[in-house]
């Protein structure tokens, strides 16, 4: 579905719906109304209404929404069931973390590389697939067409390798470096993690409980 004018706020909530449906689901519950969910998710009814209705509402007068209808509908919207080629690039502690715990099949994606500069890193096997040198990326990439790249790189080497991915044809990032890498490319798909500006609102609003 076209996305294109929506806010960037509801296209963040979307994942949270996903989640949310799928353990509604996983409990037997075929059917839950726009207040009923709101309770769930801390939102208001209105908040909900306003998301869907961005994409056609999905829900009936009277009854709600089913469940799973809702939720596969949401999983077309973002993308899910299209699945797209994905690739970690540095395998170090946080690398190696994302690749063996993130279910990347239940996200829309499937992970077909793994790549560090480390020569002590090539050639282990991590979820069954071998670690390659990052000079090997051209030759993988006009082979294999990866759509997306996770980096868990130093932030001075972000980037001119995400510079050269993208002469590959790789169109999205999911970036743990602190670099913001969104500030250097158009027409590309970027999402920057920054762990340290978690922690410091989770700070803020720790400090601010009792006030």
């Amino acid at each position: 579905m076209q996305i294109k004018g929506i806010s960037a706020y509801v296209i963040k909530r979307l994942p949270r719906y996903y989640r949310f449906l799928g353990d509604l689901s996983a409990a037997g519950i075929k059917r839950i109304s726009s207040g009923e969910l709101a309770k769930r998710m801390g939102l208001t009814a209105s908040q909900i209404r306003q998301d869907l209705n961005c994409f056609g509402g999905f829900g009936q007068q009277g009854y709600g929404y089913n469940t799973d209808i809702l939720r596969e509908e949401i999983g077309n919207i973002l993308g899910i069931n299209n699945t797209k080629k994905i690739i970690v690039i540095g395998m170090g502690n946080l690398g190696k973390a994302i690749t063996q715990h993130v279910n990347f099949n239940d996200k829309g994606f499937s992970l077909i590389g793994l790549f560090d500069e480390k020569e002590s890193l090539v050639g282990n096997i991590v979820r069954n697939i071998p670690i390659r040198n990052t000079n090997q990326l051209d030759e993988f990439c006009k082979e294999n067409h990866p759509d997306a790249a996770v980096l868990c790189i130093p932030k001075e080497a972000v980037y001119p390798i995400a510079e050269h991915l993208i002469r590959l044809g790789v169109k999205g990032f999911l970036n743990f470096s602190h670099y913001d890498l969104a500030l250097n490319f158009e027409g590309i798909a970027v999402e920057n993690i920054h762990f340290g500006d978690d922690l410091m609102k989770l700070s803020y609003k720790i400090k601010n409980l009792d006030k």
